[in-house]
């Protein structure tokens, strides 16, 4: 397993647009990445459904269609996916790809996010929770929850409505992951907040870091992501000598682009044994903690 001392990320407050090709697409994926890159990010993060703006690609007969519209999205996700594996490795950085609608074994579509390395490989979290919007779209419940082992260290994903559920974060943690990532997508800033709320509470928790990152914007040719509000943060637990706050760093409302901020891990590590509170470790003490102590699975990437 992979310790690393720091790491420093960087979190996208991603506008939907309305590309009217796939390279107009790339072109904007392409500077998001060297803007991110440059920023001195190792890891770049966008966030959930991001990748719904495709659908503006194939004209708006099928972009104003939502079935038509997942349909078509989740066809080019092979695509997607080795696109931003290019730029992974163009730039030496890690690039958690937009999440999108993919066609499971079974022909169901589930919600899921790409996690991809500069040597290529590609690891893959399909979102455990459904909301209610997603229900009515027909998309479905995946899983199982993984850990990513990466050069960086052990990162988990959960995506936007999964980290309002401590069990999902904490099987994660319990598998050794030191970051989350928190790909969003939320219509109201009430929405915004409840993720927000939820990454604070998941690092709390466990004393890891977590990882938000938000479409932004109206896109009224979209029943999908037609309206988005958001911030991105990067969030440690409320310590004396870590963050009074919680906040590592956190964007304006609703401006695009990139959100970076140093993660000491060690600093994180010390807390668990150390710190003004052992979140982490008293865990097991309270009452039921004896029914939700599964691990996630651990997927090697490197």
């Amino acid at each position: 397993m992979t310790f690393r001392k720091t790491l420093t990320v960087a979190s996208a407050q991603y506008p939907i647009g309305e590309p009217k090709s796939l390279f107009e697409w790339q072109d904007k994926v392409a500077e998001w990445v060297a803007d991110g890159a440059n920023s001195g990010a190792e890891l770049l993060l966008f966030p959930e459904y991001a990748a719904m703006e495709q659908a503006a690609i194939h004209g708006i007969e099928v972009a104003s269609d939502l079935r038509r519209s997942l349909a078509a999205v989740a066809e080019m996700a092979g695509e997607r996916v080795a696109f931003h594996a290019a730029l992974a490795k163009e730039h030496g950085v890690h690039i958690l790809v937009g999440s999108g609608p993919v066609i499971g074994s079974d022909e169901r579509y589930l919600n899921a996010a790409q996690l991809v390395t500069p040597d290529g490989n590609i690891g893959e979290q399909t979102k455990l929770m459904m909301t209610p919007f997603e229900r009515d779209w027909g998309i479905s419940s995946g899983g199982p929850a993984r850990v990513f082992e990466t050069s960086l260290g052990r990162v988990g994903i959960v995506i936007c409505y999964d980290s309002e559920f401590p069990l999902i974060a904490r099987s994660m943690a319990a598998a050794g992951a030191e970051l989350l990532l928190v790909p969003s997508c939320t219509e109201f800033v009430s929405g915004y907040h409840r993720v927000r709320t939820g990454a604070l509470a998941r690092a709390l928790e466990n004393q890891i870091a977590c990882v938000t990152s938000p479409t932004i914007g109206d896109a009224p040719w979209s029943p999908a992501v037609d309206r988005n509000n958001g911030a991105a943060g990067i969030f440690v637990p409320s310590e004396h000598g870590v963050s009074d706050s919680g906040a590592l760093a956190e964007g304006g409302l609703n401006s695009p682009g990139w959100v970076s901020a140093t993660i000491d891990f060690e600093g994180l590590r010390r807390l668990r044994s150390a710190g003004e509170m052992r979140n982490f470790t008293d865990w097991a003490l309270q009452p039921g903690a004896e029914d939700n102590g599964s691990s996630a699975e651990v997927i090697s990437l490197i």
